[in-house]
């Protein structure tokens, strides 16, 4: 356990924590599982991608992209949740600041690890995004946008490390914008395909933004909660108060996603269009439906919805559940999402022979172990934070 090295609650010298050999174990497990996901990366490359990942040409993107998606999703819903204390000077979300801003970078460079494993050439991507841009690829704009939120975001934890936090309120407002408009643009690269009917609407980049939002609290109640008792450290007023802050806003921003949800399955089952409504029975009644009713909506949102209600956002090991169910369902939110959408026959209409009512898509081992190296890696990375930046320290304890 990292002790907390204090003469009084009431001193302002910076904290000293001690790591401890249960923290040392996890953090070197971490870093273990963490390096075997970036072998069997490696392995891929040499391997071969076909010969070691389960997607196909019906169904191209797999768990590695619902994992970045995940990752993404939370690191620009951190971003926003920061900003609203120490961008736009909400005094009772400021003492969150220091650690999600950490955290937003520490999720978006996993991401960043995951991807780099799905795309077959990833270095050609970094050369080719400077060299031969394509102003008219969303996913162009996707990796230049996040890009310049990756820099911004880096600069800001920087500047609110060293107290400039004018200048670090400044670098939060840009990495908000690019945020956004990276995360909003994350959406239309779903939404603006009009082959894949599941997927496409205009509505697609709105619910991006307003479910980062909401796994962006999710997480600093995970978070949050997990380095004090990390630390042993017992919770100030001002960060309890945060928090429960934090978890009304994310009740809400449940509560919005549900109601997207409910008419995202309406609109997929009324008048039966063509794609979206195979696609839409898969999830509510096929082979998703336990994915979809048991994890996305039951885990990632309606009994987070009621503890947060029960407990009228007071109790913290409360709230801290309520944020671990959320992410989990969050996260197979984003794997239903990504997989569904691509699981319908083209010219499924036609009755065509030798084409089946639904393709099939299973994770590979190799996709399956560098998704836990990536999630291992963002837990190393959190857990070395709070002893390199002494728990991020932003207010009294």
């Amino acid at each position: 356990m990292i002790e907390q090295k204090v003469a009084s609650l009431t001193a302002d010298r910076p904290l000293t924590v001690t790591s401890s050999k249960p923290y040392n174990l996890m953090v070197a497990l971490f870093g273990l599982l963490g390096a075997v996901g970036i072998a069997f990366g490696l392995h891929a490359f040499i391997a071969g991608h076909e010969q070691t990942y389960a997607v196909t040409r019906e169904i191209p993107w797999g768990l590695l992209i619902a994992t970045y998606v995940f990752f993404v999703v939370t690191s620009t819903g951190l971003c926003l949740i920061s900003s609203i204390g120490h961008v736009f000077g909400v005094k009772t979300l400021q003492p969150i600041a220091k650690r999600s801003v950490f955290l937003a970078i520490a999720t978006i460079i996993s991401g960043f690890m995951v991807i780099s494993f799905e795309i077959e050439n990833p270095w050609r991507m970094a050369i080719y995004n400077v060299i031969s841009p394509n102003l008219t690829s969303n996913i162009w704009w996707m990796g230049t946008l996040y890009g310049a939120y990756l820099f911004f975001m880096v600069t800001e934890f920087a500047l609110l490390q060293s107290g400039k936090h004018k200048a670090a309120g400044l670098l939060g407002l840009m990495g908000v914008i690019a945020g956004v408009a990276a995360h909003s643009n994350l959406g239309a690269v779903f939404g603006l395909l009009n082959g894949r009917e599941f997927w496409h609407g205009p509505y697609m980049p709105i619910y991006f933004i307003t479910s980062a939002m909401m796994s962006g609290c999710a997480a600093v109640l995970f978070f949050t909660w997990l380095a004090y008792r990390i630390n042993g450290w017992e919770m100030s007023p001002s960060m309890q108060k945060a928090l429960s802050a934090t978890a009304k806003l994310g009740a809400l921003l449940m509560a919005i996603i549900m109601f997207f949800t409910t008419w995202k399955v309406l609109s997929g089952i009324a008048g039966k269009p063509p794609g979206k409504y195979e696609a839409m029975l898969a999830i509510i009644k096929g082979n998703y439906a336990l994915n979809f009713w048991g994890a996305e909506v039951l885990m990632g949102m309606v009994i987070p919805f009621i503890i947060i209600l029960a407990v009228r956002a007071k109790k913290m090991k409360a709230l801290f559940i309520a944020g671990a169910l959320s992410m989990v369902g969050i996260f197979f939110m984003r794997y239903d999402l990504v997989v569904v959408g691509q699981i319908v026959p083209h010219f499924h209409e036609m009755a065509l022979t030798g084409i089946p009512q639904y393709f099939s898509y299973v994770p590979s081992f190799h996709e399956i172990m560098i998704t836990l190296g990536g999630f291992s890696f963002c837990a190393m990375a959190f857990l070395i934070g709070e002893k390199l930046f002494h728990g991020h320290v932003s207010e009294i304890h």
